[in-house]
């Protein structure tokens, strides 16, 4: 069979008839639930706010992952690419954010039946019932979806500004557009505003585009996951190559466990950057700073003081950049008509928080869950990908390719599909620490 032969067929479901699935986020797990759909010969649309698929990867594309070609790709959008004629790189390879965009995610996204239903510059602002509000019950399951979409413009200004209707919804938006605040209350630090020029994301291209904001600077960067140590083991090239950088690392626990791994890990690449930042931290090539809580950030001509305390004592760190490497938390105002039940620390579906919480649990104790964890109260309406970790760390890909293909059998009718969910993670081999900082899938 070809690609052109896949057919897609109307849905009959009075008002949802003829309705595709709105898919939210053209990354890799939305273009896997893409394809996962086409497969099943279900109609889809995907709402990408970035110019191109992607478009939160394209901003770390510098990154070397620490999974294998292996783990990173989907089996349904496999078998799509391979009838193309695809050949998969060698699994064992570790490619670059830039590689998995290039060869992987642009080629899947480029097929015919794929590309004709991206919509690229489209950011969804809400997501609500057609002519129904949260508090409304009667007839909801059997009521459109309806998801405000601005595109062509400033959302701010409502440019450009449409209504487009769903049967399901798939939410892959991610976290990453979203960090986690300095301070360590949560709240953004006090004069955050004044100073922000001086304030990094997280995995900035110190070695290419950025270079010449952190060359011959002193960098602090703030986090304890993986985000944190890519970022320190690029800004030490750095020094060895320009004069006067400097780099300090803050975080809020008294030893980066996580970050520093576990000769057991099942990732070797992932042991090997823990090791590696360990090596700096004991050379003094990169100052660790623990125990000090961020309370507010002060403005010094060309620089910034981060001010706030360790171990309970009042402390200052000048610097000439920030990095905010502290981690990622889920845009949930564009859910306010949407019923969710979700986990009141980690905001995460509430059935598989207690199985991502990072006070409880590592990366590699994370049991299969698939549709029935993910489900909401808002009938099919699901959250997956990243953004279905709410704001707990080590999210890895394969864990969204097993929560979309469970997600849209179960959308298929397939329930026997549905609930076969097999995911088996590597184990990072570290136990909970009670480390809650951010880190990168």
């Amino acid at each position: 069979m070809t690609l052109t032969q896949l057919t897609l067929p109307r849905l009959r479901d009075s008002r949802l008839d003829g309705l595709p699935v709105a898919i939210v986020g053209a990354g890799p797990i939305g273009l896997a639930a893409a394809a996962e759909l086409l497969e099943r010969g279900i109609d889809f649309v995907i709402y990408e706010a970035g110019a191109s698929v992607a478009s939160s990867m394209e901003s770390w594309a510098h990154i070397r992952l620490f999974s294998p070609w292996s783990a990173l790709t989907d089996p349904a959008a496999v078998r799509l690419l391979e009838r193309t004629g695809w050949h998969a790189p060698h699994p064992t390879r570790l490619p670059t954010a830039r590689e998995l965009i290039d060869r992987y995610l642009t080629p899947l996204a480029a097929l015919p039946e794929i590309a004709s239903r991206i919509r690229l510059g489209a950011e969804v602002l809400a997501v609500s019932r057609q002519g129904m509000d949260r508090t409304r019950s009667t007839g909801r399951a059997e009521t459109p979806f309806v998801l405000r979409i601005a595109t062509g413009g400033d959302s701010a200004t409502g440019h450009d500004v449409t209504d487009q209707t769903a049967r399901a919804v798939i939410d892959a938006s991610g976290t990453y557009r979203r960090a986690n605040s300095l301070g360590s209350s949560g709240l953004e630090p006090l004069g955050f505003a004044d100073a922000a020029e001086f304030v990094s994301h997280a995995l900035p291209d110190v070695l290419g585009a950025e270079r010449a904001r952190f060359a011959g600077k002193h960098t602090v960067v703030v986090g304890a996951g993986h985000s944190a140590a890519n970022t320190l083991l690029n800004l030490a090239a750095l020094a060895e190559q320009e004069p006067g950088t400097r780099v300090s690392w803050v975080i809020r626990t008294e030893r980066p466990t996580r970050v520093f791994g576990s000769p057991d890990d099942e990732l070797a690449a992932r042991a090997s950057l823990g090791a590696s930042v360990q090596q700096l931290v004991d050379t003094g090539a990169v100052t660790l700073i623990d125990r000090f809580e961020i309370v507010a950030l002060r403005r010094r001509g060309a620089g910034v003081d981060v001010v706030g305390s360790r171990a309970g004592a009042g402390e200052s760190l000048q610097a000439d950049v920030v990095v905010n490497a502290t981690g990622f938390r889920p845009n949930l105002g564009m859910l306010q008509e949407i019923r969710l039940d979700l986990d009141e620390v980690v905001e995460a579906p509430r059935r598989i928080a207690p199985l991502i919480d990072p006070n409880l649990h590592s990366c590699g104790t994370v049991e299969p869950h698939g549709f029935a964890e993910l489900q909401q109260p808002e009938p099919n309406f699901f959250i997956a990908g990243m953004k279905s970790y709410g704001r707990a760390p080590t999210f890895l890909l394969a864990t969204g390719y097993e929560q979309v293909r469970s997600i849209v059998a179960w959308l298929a009718g397939d329930l026997a599909a549905a609930s076969q969910v097999q995911l088996v993670l590597p184990t990072t081999g570290v136990c909970s620490t009670g480390d809650s900082a951010g880190g990168c899938c």
